[in-house]
């Protein structure tokens, strides 16, 4: 009898728990939709006592942004610019996660290398981007060159941080147990070191963004920036947001995307209430 009631009532808290964690959701989600809803009136209201030469607002912008879709435009440049970025920053997340566990595992590979990584980090890469277009040209490899030398250093950097700091103590007790280097890396720095990882690649999406954008205002042939350029000549103030949202709007599903990997490839970092 005691038994039975126990159980039954560990069912029942195990069922509030669960409510409570659908009604937290519940109430995040609409603490979000209010707080963009809000956002979007107040913007709305002040937009309409500003000079459409000087600011635009919401129901303005997608008026404009329906004219961009129908002619075509719009869905021409996203893919141009989405096609840069994609490709750019993956191959920054990679090569920035594999030189950063270099670097961060090897004493020899640190000093070789260190000091080159904390001078070109420093340099303001946007200022030699004239130059990477001498190299490169206007087209599509001095965009995806720019985005990658953009993005790779935030991953590279965090992910080298994970590494140094993985605790000596389970690197000596898989010494121990006479692991392997490669079992060490796998099972030991991996999963201690991707917290930093994946902290370096949603900082890197910003950056990557950033330089995908500087290059194509720069080339101001095809992409986002270019259409930022061209309606920002003409002093259409309500058809140059469209873009600038749309860079927006890429920068949130990427690292919705960066978030959902995270949950995927390190569940033990979240709990079921998150």
């Amino acid at each position: 009898m005691t038994l039975s009631t126990n159980v039954e009532d560990a069912a029942d808290e195990t069922e509030l728990e669960e409510l409570g964690q659908k009604s937290a959701r519940k109430h995040y989600w609409l603490v979000r939709a209010v707080s963009i809803v809000t956002v979007l009136l107040l913007w709305e209201v002040a937009g309409r006592q500003v000079s459409p030469l000087f600011m635009s607002y919401p129901s303005a912008i997608a008026a404009a942004a329906v004219q961009l879709a129908a002619s075509g435009e719009l869905g021409e440049a996203f893919l141009s610019s989405m096609q840069t970025l994609t490709l750019g920053f993956v191959l920054a997340s990679i090569a920035g996660v594999l030189l950063g566990l270099l670097i961060g595992r090897y004493r020899y590979v640190d000093a070789a290398s260190d000091w080159l990584v904390n001078a070109l980090y420093s340099t303001p890469l946007v200022a030699i981007t004239p130059l990477v277009i001498l190299w490169f040209g206007l087209g599509f490899s001095a965009k995806l060159f720019i985005v990658f030398i953009l993005a790779i250093f935030p991953v590279l950097i965090n992910t080298a941080s994970g590494v140094r700091n993985v605790s000596s103590q389970l690197i000596d007790v898989g010494n121990a147990f006479a692991a392997s280097e490669r079992e060490i890396f796998v099972k030991v720095i991996l999963p201690a070191s991707l917290p930093y990882m994946m902290t370096g690649i949603r900082l890197g999406i910003g950056r990557a963004i950033i330089g995908m954008v500087v290059a194509e205002f720069f080339t101001a042939i095809t992409g986002l920036g270019a259409m930022i350029i061209k309606y920002g000549n003409q002093f259409d103030t309500a058809a140059m947001f469209v873009p600038i949202i749309c860079l927006m709007l890429m920068g949130v599903v990427y690292t919705a995307i960066a978030i959902r990997f995270e949950r995927w490839v390190a569940p033990w970092r979240y709990t079921e209430d998150e």
